[in-house]
């Protein structure tokens, strides 16, 4: 929590992750002018997903920090088609070992990590 100097108002700063999710599912590469790739999740996940970021969406997008093979990432959901697709950079793809078509698995979080100091 930080103290405003104006008399007793406080402002609430986000210092955790709304929730944390376990996740599994098919890469696909987007056909674009960069090298991209997306993980489908789940229905279920995706209904779960919505609860936990009502409030925090932005144009539909939900910021989330994100675990795979190691490699830890910040991004936003995408929705399409009444589901999220998790982004992952070609960077962080072939950080943590991803082959195109194959499935991945992981972890992620609602919300952004403050800043380390």
């Amino acid at each position: 929590m930080v103290t405003s100097p104006v008399g007793n108002l406080s402002i609430l700063r986000q210092t955790r992750l709304v929730g944390e999710f376990e996740f599994e599912g098919p890469i696909v590469e987007w056909r674009g002018p960069a090298p991209f790739y997306f993980v489908r999740l789940s229905d279920e996940l995706s209904a779960d997903l919505k609860i936990a970021a009502a409030g925090l969406e932005y144009w539909g997008q939900v910021a989330v920090t994100v675990e795979i093979g190691g490699v830890g990432f910040t991004t936003a959901l995408f929705p399409k088609d009444g589901v999220y697709l998790l982004p992952v950079k070609n960077d962080v793809r072939k950080a943590a070992g991803i082959r195109p078509g194959g499935t991945v698995a992981g972890r992620l979080g609602v919300g952004r990590r403050p800043p380390r100091s």
